[in-house]
């Protein structure tokens, strides 16, 4: 097999796997479920207990839960908020509190447009963002500088931070209370298993009832 291929990302100096390459549709299908099982056998599952536990002291609380991130994690972030703002709800149980900041078209392009695109998240929780809350940061790279500032506000605040993140965790690996990290070189991989986390505590909070 031929070694795995390197392709330049969007970031400077940034790259990830795609793939050993050369494979028929099968023969990396196969590839890509080994990378996914080893990543799954390594998951971090007391951190997840602790991000859960988080969330359920949120939700008791009546305090939010904020989650955010770029590109393909920001449509992830979008998928945990609602997930865990609806499918988790339990009729009469206190609902989780939870936005994705990635959502808002309008107030993230006005704060690009006319202060930075590193503060599209940051400025957001500004307005609302209290200590108790629980600010999920959603990276592959862990570097994007508007997760960076989002974490430094999370602290400053006293809210609790947690990131999801990927390859070696970049940066907000180091700046957040809590790291849950998909040591991964494969974005695909990296992706799935943000997402799996999501829904391991969407479905947790569901079956507490």
């Amino acid at each position: 097999m031929s070694p795995n291929k390197a392709i330049r990302g969007t970031k400077p100096g940034a790259t990830h796997v795609t793939g050993p390459g050369k494979l028929g549709a099968a023969a990396f299908a196969r590839w890509y479920r080994a990378r996914t099982v080893e990543q799954w056998e390594g998951l971090d599952v007391e951190g997840v207990a602790r991000l859960a536990a988080w969330i359920v002291s949120a939700q008791e609380k009546g305090r939010q839960v904020f989650v955010m991130g770029n590109g393909g994690s920001a449509a992830t972030a979008s998928h945990i908020a609602t997930d865990l703002s609806k499918t988790a709800h339990v009729h009469g149980k206190k609902p989780v509190k939870c936005l994705s900041l990635a959502d808002n078209v309008a107030f993230i392009t006005a704060i690009g447009n006319d202060l930075s695109f590193d503060d599209i998240f940051s400025r957001q929780l500004e307005n609302v963002l209290g200590a108790g809350d629980v600010v999920l940061l959603v990276s592959g790279s862990g570097n994007s500088p508007n997760l960076l500032k989002a974490a430094a506000l999370a602290k400053a605040r006293g809210a609790k931070s947690a990131a999801l993140l990927g390859f070696d965790g970049g940066k907000l690996k180091s700046k957040v209370d809590l790291a849950l990290l998909v040591s991964s070189d494969q974005y695909g991989v990296i992706e799935d298993l943000h997402m799996s986390i999501g829904h391991i505590l969407t479905f947790f909070l569901k079956q507490r009832a």
